[in-house]
C-alpha cells in the first residue's frame, strides 16, 4: 500500500499527535510509576533548514534516540529532548541527582534509549492504528550531541528528496517538566 502523509490535512496530523502523545504519556506513567499529564502537541512542518531552529539552536545540546521506519511509510524518526529535559527524564526513572547529559553513563543512555524507543513506538502505533498501515522500526540510536550534529544525518539523508519535517513538540508534566520533540522524517522516494 503506497501512503504519503499529507502535509496540507494538518488538523489530521493534529488529531494523530494528540493520539500518540496520550499513548507516549501512558507509556511514560508506567514507566516511572507516576501520574503524567500532557500539554496538548504543537505540530508544524518546519524545513529542514530551520529545524535546529525550533529546538534551540544548533549549538543546543540534546539527546536524541533514532529509529528507521519501514513498512507502508519509511523513512526515520526522532525523540529529541533538550539537556534540561533529558537529566530529569534520567533522575526520574533511576532516582539519581545528573545535571548534564555529558555525565551520562552506560545505563542513563540505555534508560534514554528504552524510554525513546517506547514514546516513538506509540507514535507509531497511533498512525499504524488511525491510518491502518503497516509501520515497522528499528532497533534505536542514541545520539548526544549539539541539535546541528544530530539533525544533519536525516537532512542528509532526506533533504534531496522532501524538504519539510512533521515537527511535534510535546510535553509531559508530573513533578518535571519533560519536553521533547518528535520528528517524522518520511522517504517520499521509496514510495
Amino acid at each position: 500500500m503506497d501512503y504519503k502523509i499529507n502535509l496540507f490535512n494538518i488538523d489530521t496530523l493534529k488529531e494523530i499527535s494528540n493520539i500518540g502523545t496520550g499513548y507516549a504519556a501512558t507509556s511514560l506513567a508506567s514507566l516511572i510509576k507516576e501520574k503524567v499529564s500532557m500539554a496538548v502537541p504543537d505540530v508544524s512542518m518546519p524545513e529542514f533548514k530551520h529545524l535546529s531552529d525550533c529546538i534551540g539552536g544548533a549549538e543546543n545540546i540534546v539527546v536524541a534516540v533514532l529509529v528507521n521506519v519501514s513498512g507502508d511509510i519509511t523513512g526515520m524518526m526522532m525523540y529529541v529532548m533538550n539537556e534540561d529535559s533529558a537529566c530529569s527524564l534520567v533522575n526520574n526513572l533511576l532516582h539519581s541527582d545528573i545535571e548534564s547529559a555529558q555525565d551520562f553513563g552506560e545505563m542513563e543512555v540505555s534508560a534514554v534509549t528504552e524510554v525513546g524507543n517506547i514514546l516513538t513506538s506509540s507514535y507509531l502505533t497511533a498512525i499504524s492504528k488511525l491510518l491502518n498501515l503497516t509501520i515497522e522500526k528499528s532497533v534505536p540510536y542514541v545520539s548526544i550531541d549539539m541539535a546541528g550534529a544530530v539533525l544533519s544525518v536525516p537532512a542528509i539523508e532526506f533533504g534531496k528528496v522532501f524538504d519539510r519535517v512533521l515537527f511535534i513538540k510535546s510535553e509531559f508534566m508530573n513533578h518535571d517538566n519533560i519536553s521533547g520533540y518528535f520528528l517524522l522524517i518520511p522517504d517520499y522516494s521509496k514510495q
